[in-house]
């Protein structure tokens, strides 16, 4: 039989066996904090943005583009109406996009999606708003029938065409500014490049 200090040496060294195979195992368990991922807590609505001039003509040509549908919704007979659906799909979509837009910029998701160029986005959006509505507001006053739905739409269309008019100007403007910044930061980059590979070249003359 085995002694009570041989046992307690043969245990001795299994702990030390176990405790080298355990440090050399390259599975090591972790004891970093695993942080819990909120990411509606990121989100909050941004009354700066709201405050601003394009948050501003934003909601307000959200709010145009929807009377203006309910306007041309509000026909009940129309013969052509060809011009009717044109201004009902351009009031829409417009509508849509333009609210769509705005909620982005304003909870700020278009942070969480830096990849896209926003403010290109946003004058893309804005332009075309402006010729589409500008064009189907003209079509409708040239064809209708003199109803009171059909005049309001047509009042409507055409503020709303001067709103996005307005906001397509200073969108173009915040474009050329953005693409100056940048490409003066280009410039700049290129300019520090260039002076520290000439140092380099004074520090070692050998190499000239």
């Amino acid at each position: 039989m085995r002694t009570t200090e041989e046992t307690e040496g043969f245990d001795g060294e299994a702990s030390n066996t176990s405790m080298i195979s355990g440090a050399s195992s390259p599975y090591q368990p972790t004891t970093e904090p695993v942080l819990p991922r909120n990411v509606l807590g990121a989100m909050r609505c941004d009354m700066e943005y709201l405050r601003s001039y394009f948050g501003i003509l934003k909601a307000v040509e959200v709010v145009l583009s929807l009377i203006s549908f309910i306007c041309i919704e509000t026909i009940m007979m129309c013969s052509p109406c060809g011009g009717v659906y044109f201004f009902e799909f351009v009031s829409c979509s417009a509508f849509v996009v333009t609210g769509v837009l705005l909620l982005i910029f304003c909870l700020n998701l278009h942070i969480k999606v830096p990849q896209v160029n926003w403010n290109l986005t946003d004058l893309v959006n804005t332009a075309a708003s402006t010729f589409f509505f500008f064009l189907s507001s003209l079509v409708l006053a040239c064809i209708n029938h003199n109803t009171g739905a059909e005049i309001a739409a047509v009042i409507f269309g055409f503020l709303v065409t001067g709103v996005y008019g307005l906001n397509t100007f200073l969108a173009v403007r915040r474009w050329r500014r953005g693409n100056g910044c940048q490409g003066a930061a280009q410039t700049s980059e290129y300019m520090r490049a260039r002076t520290a590979s000439r140092g380099e070249m004074e520090a070692r003359p050998e190499l000239a």
